[in-house]
């Protein structure tokens, strides 16, 4: 039977007892049931803009089809795709050590969803998170009755921090990160976020420049941890076996190498470094995964335009002849992974911070990546003392690099830099367990 009542979790005194004022957070919650005037009319108009999911958004006004499991339940939040994609790994770490634990999984972004549902370990459902207003909180609160709540990265909610304290579910924060100029701009509201970031039992960050800003709002140092990021320990993305056979024997031993979650100041390296590999590989494919893959039809017609053969990913045929190949999907980068022997990781020429290296790393695919690797610091950092990864700069240095036979050799390094990540996942694990064993006695 699934708990119920006062039962469920008993409150933490020492996590409620005088907890930080804020006339901004009292605002923000007497204003928030206003967004139930707006929201289905809002969220019906992204519906056919092709922003919200047709037939789940309803999830995100806490209605619900799916029945909660019987038995304990923690929920783990996440607001995208990279984020959410950090969390399984964790899950199976957890159901290792207490078999009878369910999981929920919620995020906020269409793709996120496409994203996990390869990636779902067992016992474990995913759900869109509801809107910030108390009637759809309560609504979901009430249905799943969680254990246990995880919030990952950066992505909090006032009314729901608040309900959830209210009944005594225990709250965590883990991969947390935030920049110096996040930290920066919190601080016009420090009183609000202080009031919020209390009511976590423990906050893990990333790195130190992440503790440093949650320690400038007010958070006491005990009560954070520099964990490095669960991206280290993620599981390797979700395989098509046959699909990949299909692909691997429509390409027929051509060299192809994957640029992946591009962005429109990448595409233009990329580009350039295709037409030069073609003058010494003239049967080389290039597959090109935009991080928005509502961009590929664009994308396209700019690389026809440029003069190269090119064409949707729309199945083994679209490759035959392709020089470029692009993808408009999510959830493709498992078996991209897998089949190329190089990749580029976007957001690292286009000044946005990078992107994830360890997806690459884990599926024997050696990476090279531009120098805006601001959100990857330190793993960066890791992946080059260990002779695991290679920067470029621009379209000719790409070039040079995905033409190296030496390239491939920076793969064994590599799985030992992603290998290594695993630690910060069983350490997480263990203590989200521990609070939830505290909580229960």
């Amino acid at each position: 039977m699934k708990p119920s009542g006062p039962a469920r979790c008993k409150k933490s005194f020492a996590t409620l007892a005088n907890p930080p004022k804020s006339a901004l957070l009292g605002l923000y919650l007497a204003a928030s049931p206003l967004i139930r005037l707006i929201a289905r009319r809002h969220l019906e108009k992204r519906v056919l803009r092709g922003k919200e999911d047709g037939q789940r958004y309803r999830e995100k006004l806490g209605l619900t089809d799916v029945p909660r499991p019987d038995g304990p339940l923690v929920w783990m939040h996440a607001v995208g795709v990279g984020e959410l994609l950090a969390l399984p790994a964790l899950i199976r770490e957890m159901q290792a050590r207490d078999p009878a634990l369910n999981f929920l999984l919620t995020s906020s972004a269409k793709t996120s969803a496409q994203a996990i549902e390869h990636n779902l370990p067992p016992r474990t459902i995913h759900q869109f998170l509801p809107l910030d207003t108390r009637a759809y909180v309560r609504r979901f609160l009430d249905h799943w009755q969680p254990q246990l709540s995880v919030w990952a990265e950066r992505d909090i909610w006032p009314v729901f921090l608040t309900e959830i304290e209210r009944r005594g579910i225990p709250l965590a924060l883990i991969n947390g990160r935030m920049s110096r100029e996040s930290a920066s701009k919190k601080q016009r509201a420090k009183a609000m976020f202080a009031a919020l970031y209390v009511k976590f039992r423990f906050i893990e960050v990333q790195d130190i420049e992440s503790a440093e800003g949650f320690a400038s709002l007010g958070v006491p140092a005990d009560k954070i941890t520099v964990t490095g990021t669960l991206k280290a320990g993620a599981d390797p993305l979700a395989d098509q076996p046959d699909k990949r056979a299909e692909m691997e024997q429509t390409l027929s031993g051509r060299p192809v190498w994957l640029a992946a979650s591009t962005h429109p100041e990448d595409e233009i390296a990329v580009f350039k470094a295709q037409r030069k590999i073609l003058e010494t590989a003239p049967d080389t494919c290039l597959i090109l995964a935009p991080r928005d893959p509502s961009r590929a039809t664009r994308i396209l017609n700019h690389a026809l335009d440029l003069g190269f053969d090119a064409a949707i990913l729309d199945g083994p045929d679209s490759l035959k002849d392709a020089q470029i190949a692009i993808i408009d999907r999510i959830g493709e980068l498992g078996l991209w992974f897998r089949l190329a022997d190089h990749c580029f990781i976007g957001g690292s020429i286009a000044p946005v911070g990078g992107h994830n290296p360890y997806e690459p790393a884990r599926l024997d695919c050696a990476i090279t990546h531009g120098p805006n690797v601001q959100n990857f610091t330190d793993d960066y950092a890791a992946f080059h003392a260990a002779g695991a990864a290679r920067q470029v700069t621009d379209g000719e240095t790409l070039a040079a690099a995905m033409l190296d036979p030496a390239l491939t050799d920076l793969r064994p390094a590599a799985a030992k830099v992603a290998d290594a990540g695993r630690q910060a996942v069983v350490r997480t694990a263990e203590r989200l367990l521990g609070v939830m064993n505290v909580n229960s006695n």
